[in-house]
């Protein structure tokens, strides 16, 4: 709401106008807590709302319960007729699933939720890594903070990339996230997996992948032996510190190919490649694709970033 509310427009005469009407929409008038403890008053209720441009549907533990989606979807299904857009928040999507309305599309949800939102409604590809997605008229998000990520993608499609970034400066966010949130989600996993002093060295590999990240390196970082090391290393993430580094490495460059970094070789060297060659080897062992065919197929195109300059 922050992020709509902040779009404004000018009037010709100095003054500024609404670029959104935003209200909340409730099945009753009564105020409804949030799991915050937010309380939130409704300013319509569901029989008395107004004709709609964008129907967003929040998230919740209330949202997952079926009994509550089914009546949310009844609701949705009448509105989605005369509706430009449909978005959900994070476990909003339990809601907009259950109206069948996203049968066969891809839909994304809150990492922890994607797996359960696939077995109860397996018409629909579920992405459990994406920040966002549209399909059609449908738009969904994977959390909390991605709701803003889509927020601002529906400005940009309204207004254009000058307003959507106007308004992401405001919000003091990224205007587009790249990767998937598992990029944010995993380091955090690997780390709340072990109280182990190694479970620290996840988020400090992240952040260093330039650095020589050697098991001698690592070790010598938690204060251990080598051998010593990657046993523990072993125990607390599942797999060894030179495969975790790979990994790292190469979901980092395979971001980096697909948005504005520079050459194959700059983004070897920017993920801790010395060689280019060794780089290109391994990503396309474990991708299957060189480097410059991942690029041509998924990278911003010279064309589409000079735009982009001139915005």
């Amino acid at each position: 709401m922050d992020a709509f509310a902040a779009v404004t427009l000018a009037d010709g005469k100095s003054r500024r106008r609404p670029g959104y009407e935003v209200l909340t929409i409730g099945f009753g008038s009564k105020a409804v807590a949030a799991e915050s403890g937010l309380l939130i008053t409704p300013q319509f209720t569901t029989a008395a709302a107004p004709k709609l441009d964008t129907l967003v549907i929040p998230g919740g533990y209330a949202m997952r319960d079926t009994r509550t989606a089914s009546k949310v979807a009844a609701w949705i299904k009448g509105q989605s007729a005369h509706t430009r857009r449909v978005a959900a928040a994070c476990t909003g999507v339990y809601g907009l699933a259950a109206t069948g309305l996203l049968n066969g599309r891809r839909v994304t949800t809150h990492w922890r939720y994607a797996q359960d939102l696939a077995q109860r409604y397996p018409a629909l590809a579920v992405d459990a890594g994406a920040i966002f997605l549209k399909d059609g008229p449908y738009y969904t998000s994977a959390g909390i903070t991605p709701g803003i990520d889509l927020t601002l993608a529906l400005i940009e499609e309204d207004y254009g990339l000058g307003m959507a970034l106007t308004i992401a400066r405001d919000l003091v966010v990224y205007l587009k996230r790249s990767g998937g949130q598992e990029q944010y989600s995993e380091p955090l996993q690997f780390q709340t997996r072990s109280t182990d002093r190694v479970a620290d060295i996840a988020a400090w590999i992240m952040a260093n992948l330039q650095q020589d990240l050697s098991v001698e390196c690592l070790a010598a970082k938690a204060n251990l032996g080598p051998r010593h090391f990657s046993r523990r290393f072993q125990r607390a993430f599942g797999t060894s510190p030179a495969a975790f580094v790979e990994k790292l490495r190469m979901d980092e460059a395979r971001r980096r190919l697909s948005g504005e970094h520079g050459t194959i070789d700059r983004v070897a060297i920017s993920v801790g490649f010395r060689s280019d060659d060794v780089f290109r080897r391994t990503f396309a062992r474990r991708f299957g694709i060189s480097p410059s065919v991942y690029r041509s197929r998924f990278g911003v195109s010279a064309k589409a970033f000079a735009r982009r300059l001139i915005s």
